[in-house]
């Protein structure tokens, strides 16, 4: 290798080093592991992820990339302080200039020891303090990262406060109190300096300090009351949680709740000799709603009776059983008179899948199918694809059927079902050029990592033979169920590999609301923080103001009906025939008199010095000014002619007519041909020979459009047309001037000779004004474009 390819090689590295560095992802996602990963899973993970994707192994063009991606993602997790800071504050920069520059906040901890619980703590003894509110403090980027994602399944109190802040140091006991009760039932606690995150106070909406504010997913609800109550602040967070996220449950709807698993969720029924579940009930069900849907009975309710003595409950214990496909007897069970939190989330946790549980988000997969590189240790998971119709429950029952008989390790080995519609590319991913139709077909899986799998289709697992009703459907079952067995302990030996490989995107999230049922929550929420946020003080204001703008509608609608009335009645005016009136005659007879009908009057506006601005320099963008050259000879006889031609433009607003008196106007006139002109000399018009010209003038653009009956661009024939594009165009001289001002003694000579053998008479000057006036409006006449617009005499 030369010196020059080395070099250029070492560069093109450690700028691709840089660009991954600086939009580094997930770590734990770019190497498939989870976030409690040891460092030895870490250091497998990568060394099977940097043999697969090493540039010089793969003949992937995104390997180089991949490569150092997965390079940086090792690197930070393998470092146990930057590992940390990730963890904390999702900082993935090596940089230890970043880490100097912002707060330290690291293990919470952000004075050490702490000033104010020097001074005031040890040497007055004061039980009240903010040394706690230090240790819990986070930052903006740390509450970005970890508190708004994890807010889903876990209701985080935030309490905003500042430095030498007496109120937030009467309210540190009570924040203390709260979290001794709170954090054991599953709920987190930070403090945030209002000092160092104004940006994190403003989008907050925090309206004073000290100030408790409640994330939950990924909203939040601020707490307004001015005492900080313990058991304010706890009522105020069971108000918050989702309506209905445990409803109850009786002897009448109890069938219904347990036969609900259609939507893909557990049951789990919560028991309590209580008229309410507790608040540690409420925060679980929170946290697993995805996943397990609760319902509560009250054992002391007569209504439920039934329930208690069908599932022999003790009547005086605490009871939470849990069912999945089968309602008929729980698959896992915990009683006793006070459940602890991490006893309850294990159980739940262990059984919050059903039996055969459909794939129908990411999150599901990553739960039922989790990834795992390590081939000895590798997970299957039997996925029957089918479509979202009734024909297919019979193959789904079977496979459901297979699954809870099955005696695999749930660890290893789990059963799901697919719909095929809704996760068309994730099986599509699947399908071989050589392979038939997927559907009621059953594929085993095994995640690599989160983009790669490897797979194998099971063809003697047909599923779809158990919709035919007959005798031989036990023997096909047992068939199938016993081709399946055989394939997966097949698979799951360390030396068997699945055949084929494929790389599939996320599956698309089914339950994701749609467009009308976010618009409907999003009113929901605004309404819900406008009863929390609008007090007393509030309310007569916003009435005021809704009054205002009420009354001002209800006025222009008011006067928009009335307009409106009177346009109809003008209408109806001009539909009715005229009555005539009579007349008496010399002779004593009367006779009808024809009534005049009203007819849109045409204004003709002089062109004249006190007029100048608003007919020319101010008009609209859009808007033209048509004016017809005169003099006092021909004026009688050219204006009725030129009212005639412009009468069917008469009802556009953004055209106004007038006519301009050369005696008055030529001054004007003259230096608006000069300007036109690419060279600039004085100009000799004859004002005789300007009689009958008409101008269009746009104001705004700065241009003008010129008839004149002896203008070449008014002159009839495609071969006439042909010279005057090519005088107008290729004559840079003077090519606006015009050969019938003769200002242009170098023009074509036929043109002018035509043009001078044809005499015209003062009546026949506008002949061909109608015609010029249809190109005007098509855009196809020719524009001359000043830099200014002179000043018109005033004398």
């Amino acid at each position: 290798m030369k010196w020059g390819e080395f070099f250029q090689s070492f560069f093109l590295v450690v700028l691709l080093t840089v660009a991954v560095c600086a939009n580094l992802g997930d770590p734990y996602k770019i190497l498939g592991v989870g976030r409690e990963a040891s460092l030895q899973e870490i250091r497998r993970a990568y060394k099977q992820l940097a043999k697969e994707w090493h540039p010089d192994k793969s003949n992937n063009p995104e390997a180089e990339k991949k490569f150092v991606e997965i390079k940086q993602a090792y690197e930070l997790l393998a470092d146990t302080d930057r590992r940390r800071a990730y963890d904390k504050h999702g900082i993935t920069n090596e940089d230890a200039a970043m880490f100097r520059e912002s707060h330290d906040y690291s293990h919470y901890g952000r004075f050490s020891p702490d000033p104010f619980e020097e001074f005031f703590g040890h040497r007055f003894h004061f039980d009240q303090d903010i040394s706690l509110f230090h240790k819990l403090s986070v930052t903006s980027k740390y509450f970005e990262t970890n508190i708004l994602p994890k807010s889903q399944t876990t209701p985080h109190l935030l309490m905003f406060y500042s430095d030498w802040c007496f109120a937030c140091m009467k309210a540190a006991s009570a924040f203390k109190k709260l979290m001794q009760i709170l954090e054991p039932l599953g709920t987190s606690f930070a403090t945030i300096n209002s000092g160092h995150e104004n940006n994190l106070v403003r989008k907050l909406n925090v309206h004073s300090i000290p100030c408790i504010v409640l994330i939950l997913d990924e909203k939040f609800y601020v707490y307004k009351e001015s005492v900080f109550s313990v058991q304010r602040i706890v009522d105020f967070l069971r108000h918050k949680l989702p309506y209905k996220l445990v409803p109850p449950v009786y002897d009448d709807n109890v069938h219904n709740f347990l036969s609900g698993w259609n939507d893909n969720r557990v049951r789990a029924i919560v028991m309590e000799p209580r008229g309410q579940p507790r608040l540690r009930y409420l925060l679980s069900a929170y946290h697993f709603r995805f996943r397990v849907a609760f319902g509560f009975v009250d054992l002391n309710s007569p209504r439920c009776q039934g329930i208690k003595e069908r599932y022999k409950v003790h009547p005086s214990l605490d009871t939470v059983l849990i069912f999945n496909e089968d309602s008929s007897r729980p698959v896992a069970s915990v009683s006793m008179s006070d459940i602890p939190l991490q006893t309850l989330n294990n159980v739940i946790s262990a059984n919050q899948y059903l039996a055969l549980p459909r794939l129908s988000s990411q999150g599901m997969l990553e739960g039922v199918c989790p990834a795992e590189w390590n081939r000895p240790r590798k997970r299957l998971c039997v996925i029957l694809v089918t479509e979202n119709t009734n024909n297919h429950d019979t193959a789904r029952q079977a496979l459901r059927r297979i699954a809870l008989e099955s005696s695999y390790n749930p660890e290893r080995v789990r059963f799901a079902y697919i719909y095929k519609d809704k996760q068309a590319d994730f099986i599509n991913a699947l399908v071989r050029k050589d392979e038939g139709e997927t559907l009621l077909r059953v594929v085993i899986i095994w995640r690599r990592d989160t983009t790669h799998i490897k797979y194998e289709w099971v063809d003697e697992a047909r599923l779809h033979i158990f919709q035919v009703d007959n005798e031989t459907a036990d023997h096909n079952y047992n068939h199938t169920k016993q081709k399946l067995d055989d394939t997966i302990q097949r698979l799951l030996r360390a030396s068997e590999a699945l055949t084929y490989e494929a790389e599939v995107k996320d599956l698309l999230d089914e339950h994701a609301q749609g467009l009308v049922a976010r618009i409907l929550n999003k009113i929901l929420l605004t309404f819900e923080y406008l009863g929390d946020n609008l007090g007393r003080e509030h309310i007569l204001p916003a009435l005021s103001v809704v009054g205002t703008v009420g009354f001002i509608l209800g006025v222009g609608y008011l006067m928009a009906y009335l307009v409106r009335q009177e346009e109809e009645n003008i209408k109806k005016q001009q539909k009715t025939p005229p009555k005539p009136t009579t007349q008496n005659n010399n002779n004593g007879t009367t006779t009808a008199k024809p009534q005049s009908t009203y007819v849109p009057e045409l204004r003709l506006h002089e062109l004249r010095a006190e007029k100048y601005n608003g007919l020319v320099r101010l008009l609209k963008p859009g808007c033209r000014t048509i004016v017809l050259v005169t003099d006092l000879q021909s004026r009688s006889k050219l204006i009725p002619g030129f009212h005639k031609a412009v009468w069917p433009y008469r009802k556009n607003k953004t055209l106004m007519f007038s006519h301009m008196l050369i005696e008055k106007g030529l001054p004007w006139y003259s230096e608006l041909l000069r300007l036109s002109l690419t060279e600039s000399r004085d100009l000799k018009i004859n004002p005789r020979n300007c009689i009958g010209t008409v101008v269009a003038l746009n104001g705004h653009r700065k241009y003008f459009c010129m008839y004149h009956a002896k203008h070449p661009e008014t002159n009839r024939g495609a071969k006439r047309m042909l010279k005057m594009t090519r005088q107008l165009s290729n004559n840079y001289r003077d090519p606006e001037a015009g050969s019938f001002l003769a200002m242009d003694s170098d023009s074509d000579s036929s043109v002018s000779t035509e043009s001078e053998a044809k005499v015209l008479f003062e009546e026949n000057l506008l002949d061909g004004l109608s015609n010029w006036l249809d190109r005007l409006f098509e855009g196809t006449t020719h524009r001359y474009y000043i830099n200014y617009w002179p000043d018109f005499p005033t004398k």
